[in-house]
């Protein structure tokens, strides 16, 4: 069960919606699917070597009230920083979902 009170963070979930302009071209936004009160479980910064130097890559863990139709498609963005949905795990029966996300580069 997930208490209201460890809910304290603000999350926008948003899907990746195409556009067709009159002329044919295609573009790609993101629109935001929801904005919910969210848990931040984990979050962590591991530095590793990239193809150029030093990059940074960070990950975090959140947990919302069940949401149907979350996907590894979606994004997440909270305080700023754009995360990719890695895995979506339900918690008990439809009661929540946990959120492993990594940061978008």
């Amino acid at each position: 069960m997930i208490r209201a009170g460890k809910l304290d963070r603000q999350i926008t979930i948003e899907l990746e919606a195409e556009t067709v302009a009159a002329s044919g071209a295609v573009s790609k936004t993101w629109a935001p699917v929801a904005t919910v009160r969210a848990e931040l479980v984990q979050r962590s910064a591991a530095e590793y070597l990239a193809g150029f130097g030093e990059a940074q890559s960070g990950s975090a863990v959140f947990r919302i009230r069940y949401l149907a139709g979350i996907t590894t498609a979606d994004h997440v963005t909270c305080d700023g920083v754009t995360y990719d949905i890695d895995e979506v795990a339900e918690l008990g029966r439809k009661r929540g979902l946990e959120l492993r996300c990594s940061e978008v580069a």
